[in-house]
């Protein structure tokens, strides 16, 4: 596989002054969510090697479940072999390179659509068709390429790099902060998705999410759910941590009768991924930011609640978040890219509060710093 590199002059353009300090640092150079070398340079440097979120737990709870995902061009699949082990392989038939498995569902063995070769659960060939007619062919011998699959917090994430640090090490002690705010994650079923095809770049999307800066101006139902003057915004070395008490009292975003969570708990996972639990009753969010181009971002809204259907109350806040929070915050985003695109934009600086309130930036820096990390990681290798 090519994989592409960055000269060091242009990590130097396109990094130029930006500081370790957000309060006197620029920010990413806007050439970085335009130029498609940038693009490719993401896709292997950043996604394919880094981990990715796939299901929660219980979708893969019996054996023969499986779960097919795409991560940015390469076709995967986990599932719950016979003997009860998680297992997830690259989705290619070791024949012809057919993939196996689409979306999800439960089978009993593998079997490739294009010529019938069949696998068992564990990735290994159990038949082939007329194999015995050639030379040299081992039904042992072959078997599906495995990748790196790990539960977090009772969900499924895969990594395509198989020297990865495990997601777990890696976040230090993110998994322990989700479940003190989600102690019923295990038991949480998955109820409803949310799509969205964006015109802006992923890392655009991303900022975004990262600052509610924007939230008073943006969002005035929403910061009517949160008490803004509760917000705190830390960074670790791959998330950050957004909290804040909401849901406490009558607001204009939705009904919040009866409800027993009372905290916005938000954490940006590195690199596109967040989790969430928003006030009302026993509730948790995956929401992913996927590059489908230089400028185009495909999101994806996971919801998982106490029952595999929403009730009222969740329905009420699902309609808020997909026909006001959404529409409001993609057409920020859509226009940021537009203003990228002129040339009277090229960088920003980061309003930094002290306090680390809701209200400052730092969290973008940070994100920032993660990406320009990797650009490093492309000029080195």
């Amino acid at each position: 596989m090519n994989v592409p590199k960055l000269n060091q002059a242009t990590f130097s353009q396109i990094s130029k002054g930006f500081d370790p300090i957000a309060s006197r640092s620029h920010s990413l150079h806007s050439r970085c969510y335009q130029d498609p070398h940038f693009a490719e340079i993401e896709r292997q440097h950043i996604f394919h090697n880094s981990w990715q979120f796939l299901c929660h737990e219980k979708q893969l709870a019996s054996p023969g479940a499986y779960v097919a995902t795409e991560i940015q061009g390469q076709s995967v699949f986990a599932c719950r072999d016979k003997s009860g082990e998680l297992q997830a392989f690259y989705n290619v038939c070791k024949h012809r390179g057919h993939e196996l498995l689409k979306g999800r569902g439960q089978v009993n063995l593998i079997a490739c659509p294009y010529h019938a070769w069949v696998y068992e659960l564990n990735g290994k060939l159990a038949s082939a068709r007329r194999s015995e007619l050639i030379e040299d062919f081992i039904l042992e011998e072959i078997c599906l390429d495995s990748i790196r699959v790990e539960v977090f917090c009772h969900l499924v994430f895969v990594n395509l790099n198989p020297n990865a640090i495990s997601l777990s090490q890696q976040s230090e002690g993110l998994a322990d902060e989700v479940l003190s705010y989600a102690p019923d994650l295990s038991e949480l079923a998955h109820a409803h998705t949310l799509t969205y095809s964006i015109k802006a770049n992923w890392k655009a999307v991303v900022d975004n999410f990262l600052e509610c800066y924007h939230c008073p101006v943006a969002h005035r139902d929403f910061c009517t759910l949160v008490e803004m003057d509760t917000y705190k915004v830390k960074t670790h070395g791959i998330y950050s941590s957004h909290m804040a008490k909401a849901g406490r009292s009558e607001n204009k975003a939705y009904g919040i009768d009866s409800a027993e969570v009372t905290d916005h708990a938000v954490w940006y996972l590195w690199p596109n991924t967040t989790l969430m639990r928003y006030p009302g009753r026993g509730n948790f969010m995956v929401w992913r930011f996927y590059p489908a181009g230089p400028e185009e971002t495909y999101e994806v809204f996971d919801f998982f609640f106490e029952t595999n259907s929403p009730n009222d109350a969740e329905r009420e806040a699902i309609k808020f978040i997909d026909e006001t929070l959404q529409p409001e915050d993609i057409a920020l985003v859509e226009s940021v890219q537009r203003g990228m695109r002129t040339p009277a934009f090229n960088q920003g600086r980061y309003l930094v509060d002290p306090e680390n309130s809701g209200l400052s930036e730092h969290a973008v820096h940070h994100f920032h710093s993660l990406i320009l990390d990797a650009y490093q990681r492309a000029v080195e290798s």
